[in-house]
């Protein structure tokens, strides 16, 4: 199989379209939210020579069946490639001819076919919402009505005041409890025990599920900040419980924008605390080190706000202001400024080279 592909968009020569050579594959559209699986059958002989000529086959079926869809998915390219190129060659025989006005027609075109496109993709997507599933890539995500919402919420609100009752009494009694003292602890049946921790699991799994879209979309906005983009949807689909099971559905408040504040706050503390090589203290520990309130909450919080300042200060007196200047502005001793700044430098690591000629590094 081959395929060759040239596009030539110049002033002087009309674009040449791309020149296919494929064999005949017939043809038909992926679906990538659909992942290939093969079923192969094995042997019942558990002799190393039929093992593997087994495994050879199930291989070379494997990298066949790759095969296949990697020259599908080429074919998918190349006509993406050709549409484009006859877009660009109606723009390019307008500026040739001197009318400009058609390119602009022309341009006008192109916008309202992307646009169609769009919209057909918009249409399928809302068809799929009312069918109960929202399709995301290889992960499909399913659309709970109101009244299940409520019911997974209560379900983690169950759990969570299990989850407390265990705590005290491994306060008490300095070990895990069992099944049968916890039930007695919480005047319940062992069996009830296990249904309630049941449907705790199983709804967080339906909340994670229904709004995971909405946690990679928030998580999305705060990449490149010190944690991989794994990291953060990690921790933001734990806001995400811990907003869940604190929804009140009685307040007649959507899911979705109580537990949008959650996840943002569960990302942005994870930035804090986890995003440094040397993690920067609370309050509490702060003025147990330093002896003295801490006005502004955590030092990352007081660290963003100096920032800004010093940006500010910065453009309006060109130059570096002082800590003091910066105390000023937000508001707070010009120590507290000073010691921030301090502790919030990045390390130094001792492998750098300590001069800018030669190899003498910090290391001893």
């Amino acid at each position: 199989m081959a395929i060759t592909t040239s596009i030539c968009s110049s002033p002087n020569q009309p674009p040449i379209l791309p020149t296919l050579s494929l064999p005949t594959i017939p043809f038909t559209p992926l679906k990538t939210h659909h992942p290939l699986q093969l079923h192969l059958p094995f042997p019942s002989s558990s002799s190393k020579f039929g093992g593997n000529l087994v495994s050879n086959d199930a291989l070379a079926i494997a990298a066949a069946a790759e095969a296949l869809v990697l020259a599908r998915a080429a074919v998918e390219a190349a006509i993406d490639a050709v549409a484009v190129t006859e877009e660009i060659g109606e723009v390019w025989s307008c500026r040739e001819n001197g009318n400009e006005s058609s390119g602009l027609v022309a341009r006008r075109k192109m916008r309202r076919k992307r646009r169609k496109r769009l919209e057909a993709l918009d249409e399928e997507m809302n068809r799929d919402v009312e069918d109960g599933m929202v399709s995301f890539g290889f992960v499909r995500y399913e659309h709970l009505s109101p009244r299940e919402e409520a019911e997974c919420c209560l379900s983690l609100k169950e759990g969570a005041r299990l989850e407390s009752e265990r705590f005290r009494v491994v306060e008490a009694q300095k070990h895990e409890p069992t099944s049968k003292q916890l039930a007695k602890a919480m005047g319940m049946k062992m069996r009830s025990i296990d249904k309630v921790l049941c449907k705790r699991r199983e709804s967080q799994e339906k909340i994670i599920r229904s709004y995971r879209g909405l946690v990679v979309s928030v998580a999305s906005s705060y990449q490149g900040k010190g944690l991989s983009f794994q990291d953060l949807i990690q921790e933001g689909s734990i806001g995400l419980l811990r907003g869940a099971g604190k929804f009140d559905h009685e307040r007649k408040w959507k899911l979705s924008t109580y537990v949008y504040w959650w996840i943002r706050q569960a990302i942005i503390r994870a930035i804090e605390n986890k995003s440094r090589i040397i993690r920067l203290p609370m309050p509490g520990l702060v003025e147990k080190l330093i002896g003295f309130q801490v006005e502004m909450g955590h030092v990352c919080g007081m660290m963003a706000k100096i920032t800004k300042a010093q940006n500010s200060l910065n453009q309006r007196l060109q130059r570096l202001p002082s800590h003091d200047e910066l105390a000023e502005v937000i508001k707070v001793n010009a120590s507290t400024v000073k010691l921030v700044c301090e502790r919030s430098r990045p390390p130094i690591s001792l492998d750098r080279v300590a001069t800018v000629r030669g190899s003498m590094t910090l290391q001893m």
